[in-house]
């Protein structure tokens, strides 16, 4: 964890230079043994919290030709981190996000997507499923595995084992229901301790706030003023309020 001026403390780092990235994290392999995942991202947000349009957050070329509901999707994303933001919980403001652009991206589907560009998006989506249901699965089990009584030896071994059994399973989807779909090949290539964290902070809440829309009447007004309460809540008080509506 990392803690900056305005954004508080967050769970990851991001650069701007691939090069300064590897350094650091090499730093952190060599001084701290720690398991580390550098990876590029499409987008990002200023949290709305610089003034004037020129410092609006770009249409960056990285993203600019998705496919419709893929960019819808991720803008929906960024722009939630505008609405609500929760210094030092990160697993609260991406689950949050996360949750937008699931919301927000099937309604823009159903309102505004051609029916070619709803074919690509479920198939798309689909693989997205796939691959969430497949990691949380081994999380759950690497999480199982560190929190037993076994010894550190044997915890080695059996994580070695559940990841290699975790990329088998990819490979299972990638021939089988994917139809070749080779778009998460890097990522199990390199996948770690580290890299399984981040995908936990943009889903463990999800199911939460997802109920918490729901309890809203699934008006976006009152689901956004209740996210922005709860982000003024200390971290204890935002979890437990959270999880009162339904989730985990």
């Amino acid at each position: 964890t990392w803690c900056f001026p305005v954004v508080g403390c967050v769970s990851y780092r991001g650069y701007f230079d691939r090069a300064k990235a590897d350094a650091f994290a090499d730093e952190l392999r060599a001084e701290r043994g720690l398991e580390v995942s550098v990876y590029g991202v499409p987008a990002y947000s200023t949290l709305g919290a610089l003034p004037g349009d020129f410092f609006a957050d770009p249409l960056l070329n990285t993203f600019i030709n998705f496919p419709e509901g893929e960019l819808a999707r991720l803008i929906f994303h960024e722009l939630g981190h505008q609405v609500a933001y929760a210094k030092g919980d990160t697993v609260f403001n991406e689950s949050f996000a996360t949750t937008i652009e699931r919301i927000g991206g099937v309604r823009w589907l159903s309102e505004r997507a051609s029916p070619q560009a709803r074919e690509e998006y479920a198939r798309y989506d689909g693989r997205r499923r796939d691959f969430r249901a497949l990691t949380h699965r081994y999380r759950k089990q690497l999480d199982a595995l560190y929190e037993s009584s076994a010894s550190d030896e044997q915890k080695r071994a059996g994580k070695l084992a559940l990841f290699a059994q975790m990329r088998a399973d990819s490979e299972a989807l990638k021939t089988g229901t994917w139809g070749g779909f080779s778009g998460y090949d890097a990522w199990f290539a390199r996948a770690n301790n580290a890299s399984l964290g981040v995908l936990a902070a943009y889903d463990e809440l999800v199911p939460a706030f997802e109920a918490l829309f729901e309890r809203e009447g699934r008006d976006f007004k009152r689901f956004y003023a209740e996210v922005k309460r709860l982000a003024d809540l200390p971290k204890a008080e935002r979890r437990a309020a959270l999880g009162a509506s339904g989730g985990d």
